[in-house]
């Protein structure tokens, strides 16, 4: 699956976003299922379940860690499992959606196997405050 690019969206008053049809076909050849969740709170990770699913076995694999523990208390914290619906909406989990300001306005980010939810003027600001550098793409080897 290779999901990329930015899609603007809205959260309706419901907590509920329509996924753009821009992602949701390639979406849906993993099923309706989603696991909806965050590590830091910032923004709305949505995973196909199947996805999802791998990420788990893989962390199943490696020994227990702080870094395993806090990933998964978080991703817990703020995770909730999500179906599809008729229209292509999904409700996104109260918790989140309060702590990550996502109401209104969105930014919908295509990143590679998952969907990036993000309150659209914190995407700008990030932007703004941690510069995309050189030194970042030498780095990323590109």
């Amino acid at each position: 699956m290779k999901l990329r690019g930015n899609c603007p969206a809205k959260v309706d008053e419901k907590g509920r976003l329509k996924i753009p049809a821009v992602f949701l076909d390639e979406l849906k050849e993993y099923g309706t299922s989603f696991y909806i969740t965050s590590p830091t709170g910032e923004s709305a990770r949505i995973y196909p379940l199947k996805v999802w699913g791998e990420m788990e076995d893989k962390l199943a694999g490696k020994a227990n860690s702080k870094e395993k523990r806090q990933f998964l208390m978080r991703t817990s914290y703020y995770g909730q499992v999500a179906e599809l619906d008729g229209q292509g909406r999904v409700l996104l989990p109260a918790i989140l959606r309060e702590k990550a300001l996502l109401r209104g306005d969105v930014a919908v980010l295509g990143i590679a196997n998952y969907l990036e939810v993000m309150n659209d003027a914190r995407v700008v600001d990030q932007m703004k405050n941690e510069p995309f550098t050189d030194e970042n793409e030498d780095a990323l080897g590109i």
